[in-house]
């Protein structure tokens, strides 16, 4: 159940809060040694299972109670509001200490416990769990009083119903035969999203500015802030018209180029070319990092795997997808400073190849889902499923 399960979980503005500030409350119980680092610690740990959690919960939930032609839209207004959250925090971070934004951080939190009081619970779950009268009520609730919900409901019943009779899931259920499609799509896009970089360029993006010939590293991390909203934004409008393929496509071509410019930029930096050619392609390198990866690489993979899986799969498959995705982020973000000192410019060419390996990945592997019901999805990339009605 979303409601239970989110009622103790952070929302994704309060999220990115917790993730933004993480790193100064540690520095400075370092500083104040024993009892002080483990309150941290142990406060820390429960805010980021927490995220863990939020993290499956709220990219299924939005798949399963919007209809097919609005449901890309929603779900990547999650990544929006988890880009505006990062926004707040860097802003507000520059003028509050770190111990008044954790307390600011409280209030999205509890606005959202409300916000969970009141909300409807997701008419497939209902569905799972057989209770029909509740499913359609949910439904009706969703979609309108004067709406017709009949057929949707009977599409969502008849699925259900085919789970059923399928073997209770388990982890290592996703890698038989039926599911492995789903699942190489669902890793790869995390593992690809991952070591394509963004983290070490958003976690060392001020040190990034600096290393390539900027006086301070504060400029260009509010451009950067600067465009990633915007950029969301126009992802939010373009992906049910768009799809998820040539978003995702565009936008891992984009972090390639913006790669490729700041591996140039230290390059030229190595090689004592004109400082002003080393500034001016970071900031454009990073810029055009951002902004390409708000427009799609940084919300559709969690889009698309909320679409793919099966209900009666999609806490395994879930826990699997976002595990590999904060494997990723800490491999990558420990791994960074030691492959600067191998190589600057070829870090950010490394991340380049995998970038546009994505772009291979997308085209060859990854479903077009705009414009179907989860039902269809599902039924087309799982063997075990047949076919069903194309619904509302």
């Amino acid at each position: 159940s979303f409601q239970k399960t989110s009622l103790l979980q952070p929302g994704p503005m309060s999220t990115e809060w917790e993730g933004v500030e993480a790193k100064k409350p540690l520095m400075a119980a370092r500083n104040n040694r024993a009892s002080s680092i483990w309150v941290v610690v142990a406060s820390t740990a429960v805010a980021v299972a927490g995220s863990f959690v939020f993290g499956i919960s709220v990219p299924v939930y939005i798949s399963e109670i919007t209809p097919k032609n609005l449901r890309g839209r929603f779900a990547a207004v999650n990544q929006l509001m988890i880009c505006c959250g990062a926004s707040l925090a860097y802003a507000l971070g520059t003028c509050i200490t770190w111990r008044t934004l954790a307390i600011v951080g409280v209030t999205p939190c509890l606005l959202q416990l409300v916000g969970l009081l009141v909300i409807p619970e997701s008419p497939r779950w209902l569905a799972k769990i057989g209770h029909s009268g509740a499913l359609e009520e949910a439904l009706q609730k969703l979609r309108g009083k004067e709406t017709d919900i009949s057929e949707e409901a009977a599409d969502i019943k008849d699925f259900t119903e085919k789970l059923q009779h399928l073997p209770q899931s388990k982890m290592l259920d996703l890698f038989q035969k039926d599911y492995i499609h789903a699942v190489t799509v669902g890793v790869g896009l995390m593992v690809l999203q991952q070591f394509g970089g963004v983290n070490a360029i958003c976690f060392y993006a001020s040190e990034i500015f600096v290393s390539a010939g900027f006086s301070s590293g504060n400029t260009g991390m509010l451009a950067m802030v600067a465009v990633q909203i915007p950029m969301t934004a126009l992802g939010v409008l373009l992906l049910d018209k768009a799809g998820r393929r040539p978003l995702l496509m565009v936008s891992a071509a984009g972090t390639c180029l913006g790669c490729l410019l700041v591996g140039l930029s230290f390059l030229s930096k190595e090689h004592h070319w004109a400082k002003d050619l080393n500034v001016a392609l970071a900031l454009t390198g990073i810029l055009i990092f951002s902004g390409s990866f708000s427009l799609g690489m940084g919300g559709i993979p969690w889009v698309i795997m909320s679409e793919i899986f099966p209900i009666h799969m999609k806490g395994s498959a879930g826990s699997l997808v976002t595990l590999v995705s904060w494997l990723g982020s800490w491999i990558v973000s420990y791994a960074f400073n030691f492959l600067l000192l191998w190589s600057s410019y070829g870090t950010f060419f490394m991340f380049a190849s995998i970038c546009g390996l994505t772009v291979v990945f997308v085209e060859r592997l990854v479903p077009e889902t705009k414009g179907r019901t989860l039902e269809e999805i599902q039924a087309s990339m799982n063997s075990s499923l047949a076919p069903v009605s194309s619904g509302i």
